[in-house]
């Protein structure tokens, strides 16, 4: 048995010594030391050996498996360093190598244009005022002169919640509830927000889209402040040399109403855009009706005002030279690229 137990002892090393992995190893444990090991095995035939032969042939166990232990947690050491040495060489970064250039996020096109909007309005001394969107019949309909049977209630084809409530078809709400919650003080305030109407998505169409609205209400408001403070807006936007026209229309909540045109850039020679008029519709805008001041609790026998609405998306089309509609929703990078400022 001893010269098994060194033929063992010297195989063990042979194997031990060329292991080249920790899983290797630990493979090489197990077949010595493990439950069926070569050395367990020959541990539990001391049972079977004389009593002057087993203190002899254990001794030479415990040796040789004191030798093994020694040599394996060697050899795991050094296999330790070799393996540690291969990670860090793996996950080495060569930190002269230029970074990566992240992609800068940028303002989707519409954004663009509300934000150009809304600092034009501010340096005229407009603040901006905000609403929600699930709104009340009353604050959409009725307290902007559009009472349940009024025919006017046909130009909106609406999308309800309940009897009650609806997604608001204008932001033209928000001028009843800036005005009830700031009476008896005046009011400079430009509403940029969603909109929502039952229309077919089309290139000129869409039933989700942007409007900036604009209501100024304090004492000895006239018309033409309207006028001046549009044609200053549109000048800053579209280019000083625009010129600015006003055509009597109607507007429920506006009395008188207007809608507002700006020269087309061919200079009346007539082209595409403006289909060969020499005028771009832009907005609709009027002096606050009175009713809509009475609504809001502010009375029209000392107070006046004006309002006026645009689309957000009709003014991107024409800022930008875009015919359809539906490449602000699509989310086409090839599309929003051009825009990164």
């Amino acid at each position: 048995m001893q010269a098994e137990l060194s033929a063992i002892q010297e195989q063990a090393i042979q194997e031990i010594q060329g292991a080249t992995s920790s899983p290797d190893l630990e493979e090489l444990r197990l077949k010595y030391f493990g439950k069926k090991g070569v050395v367990t095995q020959y541990s539990r035939k001391l049972g079977t050996l004389s009593a002057e032969e087993r203190p002899v042939v254990g001794k030479m166990i415990n040796t040789l498996r004191d030798h093994l232990e020694e040599v394996l947690k060697t050899r795991g050491q050094e296999l330790a360093r070799v393996e540690e040495e291969a990670k860090f060489e793996r996950e080495r970064l060569d930190v002269e190598l230029p970074g990566r250039q992240p992609r800068r996020g940028h303002p989707h096109p519409l954004q663009l244009i509300i934000q150009e909007i809304t600092m034009t309005f501010l340096g005229m001394g407009f603040s901006v005022a905000e609403g929600p969107e699930v709104e009340l019949d009353f604050y959409n309909f009725e307290a902007l002169n559009i009472p349940a049977e009024h025919p006017a209630r046909e130009m909106h084809d609406s999308l309800y919640i309940t009897e009650n409530t609806l997604l608001r078809t204008h932001t033209s709400p928000v001028q009843i509830r800036t005005m009830e919650k700031l009476n008896p003080n005046p009011v400079r305030i430009i509403v940029p927000g969603r909109v929502y109407r039952r229309d077919a998505l089309d290139a000129t169409h869409s039933p989700i889209f942007h409007q900036i609205e604009g209501l100024l209400v304090d004492k000895d408001i006239t018309f033409g402040d309207l006028k001046g403070v549009l044609t200053v807006f549109i000048r800053k936007f579209f280019g000083a040399d625009r010129e600015v026209r006003l055509r009597p229309s109607f507007f429920p909540f506006t009395e008188p109403s207007t809608e507002v045109d700006v020269s087309c850039v061919c200079q009346g020679q007539g082209c595409r855009i403006c289909k060969n008029t020499g005028w771009i519709e832009i907005l609709g805008a009027g002096s606050v009706h009175p009713k809509v001041l009475a609504m809001a609790k502010y009375d029209p026998e000392v107070y006046s005002g004006f309002a006026f609405g645009m689309g957000v998306e009709r003014i991107a089309m024409l800022r930008y030279g875009i015919t359809d509609i539906r490449h602000f929703y699509e989310n086409d990078f090839r599309f929003l690229s051009q825009f990164c400022l």
